[in-house]
């Protein structure tokens, strides 16, 4: 691996793991779960560097965070359900566009959809495994309901930021 992924790869990890914290200082927990701030240095991370080094970036951000805030977020079983969407949304949203050659919003936009999909798939899953039932708060139409906020920060903001990187020859592919 190039020293260059590995720094940004740091540095999309540091993101993501810090990113919470400033929300959280600023509106409480809640604006958390609802802009869904370490979401975008991953999707970003996506962008600019191949797909196995993205996912790791999304697999390890709320890892990070989790141990920078001594395991308080995301709380467990939060985490393991961030590792793999996250982990998704990175290695998606490289997958898509640089080796697809998709364009920044399609790559985005899959990226999102693949990892909210994989992520109740697995919600689903294991709640059926554990037979657990779950109160309403906890139901993917809240769940997903409660995140709006976060998905619409996500497609209005990402792209122009990527479409800026890409004029400073940041990004995998230059024809974006």
């Amino acid at each position: 691996m190039k020293a260059k992924n590995i720094v940004f790869a740091g540095l999309f990890i540091a993101l993501g793991a810090l990113m919470p914290q400033v929300f959280h200082v600023l509106g409480g927990p809640g604006l958390g779960k609802m802009l869904l701030p370490m979401h975008l240095p991953v999707l970003i991370a996506g962008f600019m560097l191949n797909p196995p080094v993205a996912l790791l970036v999304g697999i390890l951000s709320p890892v990070c965070s989790f141990l920078y805030t001594g395991g308080s977020m995301p709380p467990v079983p939060t985490l393991y359900f961030m590792m793999i969407e996250l982990g998704i949304y990175g290695f998606v949203a490289s997958l898509c566009f640089e080796k697809y050659k998709l364009s920044i919003i399609v790559s985005l936009v899959l990226s999102m959809i693949l990892g909210r999909v994989v992520h109740t798939c697995v919600f689903l899953f294991v709640t059926a495994v554990l037979d657990m039932t779950l109160p309403p708060a906890l139901s993917i139409g809240a769940i997903l309901g409660q995140s709006v906020p976060g998905i619409i920060l996500q497609v209005v903001f990402i792209p122009p930021i990527l479409y800026a990187m890409n004029k400073k020859g940041w990004l995998k592919r230059n024809d974006a």
